[in-house]
């Protein structure tokens, strides 16, 4: 694979073309400093650990089960606060604000509230942004985040301000759909996002692009593994080895203490349980092979994976790897970029908006 730097955008970013091999992330150079955040992670029974989890930063624990996981205006997208991993507490709920969307009617196009029922009996909640054209892009949101995270708003804003209609909405048990908030879930998700739409199908709308961030990355492209009627697929920061990220989170004797209890509780730094790892829920992570996933899209579709170069939760190598084995594909790595392009927003819009419209 060659690496030569974007000479028709101003834009900081590396693209990076398909060749006999591929080069290590050591062999990519930036010039941008580090801007990424960096947060502490901690498990009962492990030491402290400086690192971050699999989506970023802090987010707000779930108002309760059932009811999804809403976030207030002071926590950003995709990620956790400082979590403990426990066992044998009971889970405490208490409500909490959701969020408002930062973009208004100042953008030009109509917002409708639609709630889809999903094939297991759940509401999804979903906001539809008519901005003009027929086929829409549905987005999807990362690891205990929602519809409402920072990225997912910035990608609505950047598409419905070039006249492209897009369906944002909250995954089973996150924000305000319906559902109990599950550790992995991958495929779960995939058949939320294939409910999705195939509810707009029956109402004359096919979905033009699908694109996910973080985990969201992971099940845009699951569901292309599976699903062969999607053009164009966009996975921002997915996670390819999904078995790397669960000790810093848990602890590195995760799978004894779950063998031994059949759970683990994750806490916020107040000791309050914020969600429950089932030995199940664990196993359906480990289990998720995105490798066979990548070999199985339809070479037809394009995907599109972007990277922040500066990512400490999801190293810039699992980026490669998608590389690796989607067929058509095209890898954009953003120098200086860390998992939430938190100081390149607009850099990763211009790549997506780029790719939707080509």
């Amino acid at each position: 694979m060659a690496v030569s730097t974007s000479t028709t955008s101003p834009l900081p970013l590396l693209l990076l073309h398909r060749g006999a091999a591929n080069p290590s992330p050591a062999s990519l150079s930036f010039q941008s400093p580090l801007r990424a955040t960096t947060l502490r992670s901690r498990a009962a029974a492990a030491p402290p650990a400086e690192t971050l989890s699999d989506d970023g930063i802090p987010d707000a624990p779930p108002e309760g089960e059932g009811t999804g996981i809403p976030l207030p205006s002071s926590i950003g997208d995709d990620g956790e606060q400082l979590l403990y991993g426990t066992v044998g507490k009971e889970i405490v709920t208490k409500p909490c604000a959701q969020l408002s969307s930062s973009f208004s009617d100042s953008l030009g196009e109509s917002q409708e509230k639609i709630v889809i029922r999903n094939r297991y009996g759940e509401k999804l909640v979903g906001v539809l942004h008519e901005a003009g054209s027929k086929d829409i892009v549905v987005l999807c949101h990362g690891f205990r985040s929602s519809k409402e995270g920072r990225t997912i708003l910035s990608l609505a804003n950047a598409l419905t301000s070039e006249k492209i209609s897009i369906f944002r909405f909250d995954f089973s048990g996150n924000g305000e759909s319906e559902g109990t908030f599950e550790y992995g879930n991958y495929y779960k998700e995939v058949d939320d996002l294939h409910d999705v739409i195939l509810h707009f199908k029956k109402h004359k709308r096919d979905t033009h692009a699908i694109a996910g961030h973080s985990k969201g990355g992971n099940v845009v492209i699951l569901y292309a593994s599976m699903y062969h009627g999607i053009s164009k697929v966009v996975n921002l920061s997915g996670r390819f080895n999904l078995d790397r990220g669960i000790g810093d989170r848990f602890g590195n004797d995760y799978m004894e203490r779950i063998n031994q209890h059949g759970f683990i509780d994750v806490e916020d730094k107040t000791g309050r349980i914020i969600y429950r790892v089932t030995k199940e829920s664990l196993m359906d992570r480990l289990k998720t092979d995105m490798q066979s996933a990548c070999t199985s899209v339809d070479p037809n579709c394009r995907v599109l994976t972007v990277h922040g170069a500066n990512d400490d939760v999801v190293p810039s190598e699992d980026a490669l790897e998608f590389d690796k084995y989607i067929s058509n594909h095209e890898l954009r790595v953003i120098e200086g970029a860390d998992h939430r392009y938190a100081s390149h927003q607009l850099e990763l819009a211009s790549i997506v908006l780029k790719f939707i419209k080509s």
